[in-house]
Formats: C-alpha cells, structure tokens, sequence
C-alpha cells in the first residue's frame, strides 16, 4: 500500500505541475526548476534529461515532449517522452524515452541504468496496455492472449544516464516507473491541449478525450 500511495502521488504531483506551467504559459522544465530551487538533486537529474531529450529544440511535425520528475528512495529521476497522437485511431505511440538518475554512489552503474530501462518498460505497458475487466465480480482476462503487455517491437529506444555523484547511495528496484505515466500524460497535453487521467491511456479512452 505504502508503494502504490507514493506511486500515485508521484503521478498526479507531477500531472498537476505541467498544468500548472501550461496555465501559467511556463515552459514545463523551467517550472519545475523554479519550483525545485531548494533541491539541487532535483535540479540536475531535469537539467540532464532535458540536455539529453534537446528539450528545447526542433520536433518533427505532430510530435512532442513530456517530462515528469521522482524522488523514491532517496533516488532522483527525470524523465522525457517524446509521442505521437493517431487523432483517428486514438494510439498514443511512444518515439523515445530519456532518463537521468542520480541513486548516490551508483558501485554497479550500468546495473543502474538496467534496472530503470526495465521499470521504464514496464511503464509503459502499465500505462498504455496493461488492464484487467471484470464481469459479475470474475476476472476476464486469462493469459497473456486477452491480456495485453507491450511487446518488444512496441519500445521505443530509451537512452538512461546515472549521474556520477557523491550522495549516500539509494535504492533503485522501481524507481524509473513513476515518471512514465505522467510524462506521456504531460506530452500528449503539450500535443493536443487534453489531458489523460485514467489508465491505461487506451485508444478508446484518449478519442474520449479529444473528443
């Protein structure tokens, strides 16, 4: 419970501030700097990951950037989406994905970056696929044919740098899928003026919302 609490407040904190930036006119990186000033780590994870995404330059035509930002586990992570909207469809698709992590003194960094490019997989299942339906209190769902996870020609390239440091070390485990749902949500809002708030940001549910 404790997990999922922190989860969801991750999510709906970070949805929150990118409405705020859009209502202020407030490009979303800088907002989040501003509003972070007293926490430097903070600071550089959103700086890296928008070096790394080129925040600030050119996207193609019908393309555009999300960010979230999270703090679990005395672990600091930023995170950038770029995605596309089928308008007709619905399908949200996801172009590539930019994390930077600060977990303190990282002994293994690239089990580091492995084990965020794996949440920010698991992310983006949960986010776009992955539900289960009920019928008379039964479950609907019973393997893996009716119950949808996201495939391996369905990821997009994702790029993970953990930040050199001298902080305590933090943990890891899920530390990159927080920020995933609600980088998506703040990139297709930043696309289309319409927010997504209801999981899994399925076809039928994002036509809904720009309907």
């Amino acid at each position: 419970r404790r997990r999922h609490t922190r989860y969801w407040r991750d999510w709906s904190s970070d949805v929150c501030s990118s409405d705020l930036a859009l209502a202020n006119k407030i490009d979303p990186v800088e907002y989040r700097l501003k509003m972070l000033s007293k926490h430097p780590r903070a600071q550089a994870v959103i700086r890296e990951a928008a070096a790394m995404a080129d925040w600030s330059g050119k996207r193609p035509t019908g393309r555009a950037l999300g960010i979230a930002y999270s703090e679990m586990w005395e672990t600091h992570i930023a995170e950038i989406v770029e995605v596309s909207v089928d308008k007709k469809s619905g399908l949200i698709k996801i172009h590539g994905v930019w994390a930077a992590v600060d977990s303190g003194v990282a002994v293994l960094p690239q089990n580091v970056a492995t084990q965020i490019e794996g949440s920010i997989v698991y992310g983006l299942s949960g986010t776009l696929k992955e539900q289960i339906t009920f019928t008379n209190g039964a479950v609907q769902q019973s393997n893996f044919h009716d119950y949808q996870v996201a495939r391996m020609n369905e990821i997009p390239p994702i790029t993970v740098k953990v930040l050199v440091t001298n902080n305590p070390p933090g943990g890891v485990g899920e530390c990159g899928l927080p920020p995933v749902a609600p980088a998506i949500a703040n990139a297709v809002a930043k696309l289309t003026g319409k927010y997504l708030r209801h999981q899994p940001f399925t076809p039928e549910r994002v036509k809904a919302a720009l309907a």
